[in-house]
């Protein structure tokens, strides 16, 4: 019969490395002699190219000797498991919007810019927050005015109660510890205590959270990626070239966590003399425009380099409400505009897809 003289022909096709015949494994699964031409089903448990090449050569000479030739040979290999649809983390599910301010290095302005940001915005109608995720350096107390503030704590829910200043609500590793006490602390530290500063403060239903990474790519930024979903990434930068590439390494790591780039903000984007009121580009000016290119993305706002802008950030005073009228809390304050249009087509793009993928009832 020609099933049996097919299954003999099989059996004397041994699998790649080990001594037993495919049939003797059991990958033989079925021989339809009803069929033209007659079909053979065999499953393979390996989905290497190299030994389904070989099993087939073999398979196809082995039936070729036993006289069959005329024969169809369907080989099938164990299809992957679908990947699990990823689940995004929120430990602060009230908050609409996360915003990662983060720089490449050290220096540039990124609390001032940060502190000034959240106030910009709130001045926009936003309901406001700002996490000073720099551990090693929490300066937004000072800029706001509350670094002789300690936090409290809601005793029936557990939670500490965030500071408020200039319509915005504020917590930092700063007003947890003593003034001026030195966190020596690991990466995996780091990284709890950004967790619990989303999860254990008593964050009102926010429009936006303005969100202060420390310098470079390292354990803070990827903790708050996988902690929240962020909205939207904003470099801060200065002109100078050394200052780009570190700012060009920031822009990459957005894109490889998947964070949308609202965009590069130019800080000491030249000079105002507080005298005569001429600019002059100590450290250049509109230079991030190359790096932004790179990341499809744009500059979206200067800030000159102004004594009243340290000045304010020094005593507590932020430029954008106390000198509204000023040169940098003007830039600032487009910087805020750029980005609720930025999180606004964010949402709308969210929306949209959401949209794709329910499913039709038919």
């Amino acid at each position: 019969m020609l099933q049996e003289t097919i299954t003999n022909a099989l059996k004397s096709v041994i699998y790649p490395n080990f001594q037993k015949d495919i049939v003797s494994f059991g990958f033989l699964k079925g021989i339809d002699t009803k069929s033209t031409p007659p079909r053979v089903d065999i499953a393979i448990p390996s989905s290497s190219d190299e030994t389904l090449a070989q099993l087939g050569n073999a398979i196809k000479l082995a039936l070729k000797n036993a006289g069959v030739e005329e024969v169809s040979i369907n080989i099938s290999t164990p299809q992957p498991a679908p990947k699990p649809a990823p689940k995004t983390k929120n430990l602060a599910p009230q908050i609409k919007s996360f915003v990662m301010v983060s720089s490449g290095k050290g220096g540039v302005g990124k609390s001032t810019t940060s502190t000034n940001l959240a106030i910009a915005l709130a001045q926009e109608g936003k309901r406001v927050g700002l996490l000073d995720a720099d551990i090693y350096g929490p300066n937004i107390p000072r800029m706001l005015g509350l670094h002789a503030n300690k936090a409290m704590v809601d005793e029936s829910k557990k939670k500490v109660i965030p500071l408020k200043a200039y319509g915005v609500e504020m917590m930092s590793i700063g007003v947890l510890y003593d003034e001026g006490q030195s966190l020596i602390w690991r990466g995996p530290m780091v990284m709890r205590a950004i967790e619990q500063m989303l999860t254990d403060v008593l964050w009102s239903d926010l429009d936006v959270l303005i969100i202060d990474m420390p310098p470079g790519t390292g354990d803070a930024q990827l903790t708050l990626a996988q902690s929240v979903p962020v909205s939207a990434g904003i470099v801060v930068t200065t002109p100078q070239k050394v200052s780009l590439d570190d700012s060009a390494r920031s822009l990459d790591m957005f894109s490889k966590l998947n964070i949308p780039i609202a965009g590069i903000i130019e800080n000491m984007s030249g000079f105002i003399c507080p005298n005569c009121g001429q600019e002059y580009d100590i450290f250049g000016k509109g230079t991030s425009q190359s790096i932004a290119t790179q990341y499809n993305t744009t500059t979206i706002t200067h800030i000159p380099l102004e004594p009243k802008v340290r000045e304010g950030g020094d005593n507590g005073k932020p430029i954008v409400f106390f000198e509204p009228q000023s040169q940098s809390a003007k830039a600032y304050l487009q910087a805020a505009q750029a980005l609720i249009a930025f999180l606004d087509k964010v949402q709308r793009e969210q929306l949209a897809d959401n949209k794709d993928i329910q499913p039709t009832n038919r």
